[in-house]
C-alpha cells in the first residue's frame, strides 16, 4: 500500500470538514438549549450578540434547515471523500473500513462532543456562534425556504398539521414554573404564589367570593343603638346594609366611617346618622375576571363589590383581600375568625370542611383536583355523584376517595378524603 501526495490533503480536508460537522451540531444544540430569559435580558443590557441570538431564535424553522443543510452537506462530502481515499488504499474492503471509520469519527468528535459541550455551555456557545450561523442562515435562505415548502406540501398531503399547537405565553410560564418545582428549583409556597397569579386572568369572581349564606348584613331600620352595638362586635370592617328585604343592599357601612361618627356624636349611637355615614354599593356580575376586578379596585381606590348574578340577585361579595389570598395563601389577621377547613389526621387521611374552596384544598395538600364545574369540595362531589349524598357514602374520583362525614339538611359540611393509588382511582 502506497500513500499518494493526494492522500494527505485528503484526509486534512476530512478533518476540515469533520470540524464544520461539530460546529453545526454544537450550534444546533446550543441555540434551541439557550434561555430565551437570560438572551432578552443581555439584548436589554445592549448586547448585539444576544440580539443576533434572539432574532435567530424566532424563526426556529429557518434556522434548524439552514443548520440541517450545512451539518448533511459536510458529512456526505467528507464520507465521499474518505470512501474514495480507503478505496485506492484498501481496494474493495476499503468501503465498509470507511463507513466504520467514518461513523466513529462522526459520532464522537461531529455529534457527542459537540452537543455535550453545548448542553453544559448553551448561552456561551449561542453566543459565539451567533454571527457565523447568522450569515450561514442568510446565504441559504432561498435553498432552506424551498425545502421547507416541500416538506410542508408533502406533510399537508399526508394529513399532517404543520402548524401543531402552540402553547400560550401563561401556559408556558406555568410549564416553566412546574418544572422547576419538580427540579427543586423552585419550593412550592413560591410555586403556588406564581401559579396564582396566572391564574387571574382563569378565575372569575363568583370563584373566590363570600357565598351571600355566610355574609354578615345589618337592617338599617333597627335602632340605631342595635345597629351601631352590632357593626362594631362583626368581626368584619365593611358590612351590607339592607332595608326591608335582605336582597335589597342600600349602602355598605365601613367599621371606620362609624368609629368616627360615632366619637364626633360623643359617644351617643343614637346620634349617629347613619344615613350620611353608609356608603354607596357597588354591584359587579359574578362574570368578572378576577384580574380585571383587581384592576378594578385598584382604579376606584376601593376594597369591597357586591356580587349579582344575570338577574341582580345578590350572590356574594369579593373584597381586595380575598383576591390577594388567590396569590400569597390565606390571609388571617387579629380579627379574623379561624376556620380550620382542611385537617390532616394522623391516619393519613383529611378532614374538609364541604365549603372548603378546591382551590385551598390544592394548595394545601399539593394535589390537583378539577375545578372547572365547582368551586368547593361539596360541590366537586355532588357534581360527580350527581346526586346530595347521604353522610357515610363513600365516592372515588380522581384518585382521592371522598367519605360524606356529616350532612347538615341538603348541604355537606365535612368530608374525609383520602389519596389513592392512580390505578386504583375509579369513579363510584
Amino acid at each position: 500500500m502506497t500513500l499518494e501526495p493526494w492522500m494527505g490533503w485528503t484526509a486534512l480536508t476530512i478533518l476540515g470538514l469533520l470540524a464544520c460537522s461539530g460546529f453545526f451540531s454544537g450550534s444546533e444544540t446550543a441555540l434551541t438549549a439557550t434561555s430565551k430569559a437570560r438572551m432578552l435580558s443581555l439584548e436589554k443590557d445592549k448586547d448585539h450578540r444576544a440580539r443576533r441570538v434572539n432574532r435567530l431564535i424566532e424563526d426556529r424553522e429557518s434556522l434548524i434547515g439552514a443548520i440541517l443543510l450545512g451539518n448533511n452537506l459536510v458529512n456526505i462530502l467528507a464520507a465521499s471523500l474518505a470512501s474514495a481515499m480507503f478505496l485506492a488504499m484498501f481496494g474493495e474492503a476499503g468501503v465498509p473500513i470507511a463507513t466504520l471509520v467514518m461513523t466513529l469519527l462522526v459520532l464522537i468528535f461531529a455529534e457527542v462532543l459537540p452537543k455535550t459541550y453545548a448542553l453544559s455551555n448553551p448561552d456561551r456557545m449561542a453566543l459565539f456562534v451567533s454571527f457565523p450561523i447568522r450569515i450561514f442562515v442568510i446565504l441559504f435562505s432561498p435553498i432552506v425556504a424551498a425545502v421547507q415548502a416541500v416538506v410542508r406540501g408533502t406533510l399537508r398531503i399526508l394529513g399532517a398539521n404543520v402548524e401543531g399547537d402552540v402553547l400560550s405565553a401563561h401556559e408556558e410560564l406555568r410549564g416553566h414554573i412546574d418544572l422547576h418545582h419538580q427540579e427543586g428549583g423552585v419550593v412550592k409556597t413560591d410555586r403556588d404564589m406564581l401559579g396564582g397569579v396566572l391564574d387571574l386572568r382563569e378565575l372569575t369572581v363568583d370563584d373566590v367570593m363570600v357565598h351571600r349564606k355566610n355574609l354578615t348584613m345589618l337592617d338599617i331600620d333597627q335602632p340605631n343603638y342595635a345597629l351601631v352595638t352590632d357593626a362594631l362586635s362583626c368581626p368584619h370592617t365593611r358590612i351590607p346594609l339592607w332595608k326591608d328585604d335582605p336582597e335589597n343592599i342600600v349602602g355598605v357601612l365601613h367599621a371606620r366611617d362609624l368609629a368616627r361618627a360615632l366619637h364626633e356624636a360623643g359617644g351617643d349611637a343614637s346620634k349617629v346618622d347613619i344615613e350620611a355615614v353608609k356608603r354607596a354599593p357597588w354591584f359587579i356580575p359574578e362574570t368578572t375576571e378576577l384580574l380585571d376586578q383587581l384592576t378594578a379596585f385598584r382604579q376606584k381606590r376601593e376594597h369591597f363589590a357586591l356580587v349579582v348574578d344575570e338577574y341582580g340577585a345578590l350572590m356574594g361579595i369579593i373584597t381586595l383581600e380575598d383576591i390577594i389570598e388567590e396569590i400569597v395563601g390565606e390571609i388571617e389577621d387579629e380579627h379574623d375568625v379561624a376556620v380550620e377547613g382542611v385537617t390532616k389526621e394522623a391516619d393519613g387521611t383529611v378532614l374538609v370542611d364541604g365549603s372548603a374552596p378546591i382551590r385551598d384544598v390544592n394548595r394545601a395538600l399539593d394535589w390537583d383536583l378539577p375545578d372547572e364545574e365547582a368551586v368547593t369540595i361539596a360541590g366537586l362531589v355532588i357534581h360527580e355523584a350527581q346526586t346530595i349524598p347521604n353522610q357515610g357514602q363513600i365516592f372515588r374520583f380522581h384518585g382521592v376517595q371522598f367519605e360524606i362525614t356529616e350532612r347538615e339538611r341538603n348541604q355537606i359540611t365535612q368530608l374525609r378524603l383520602k389519596a389513592e393509588p392512580k390505578a386504583d382511582a375509579t369513579s363510584a
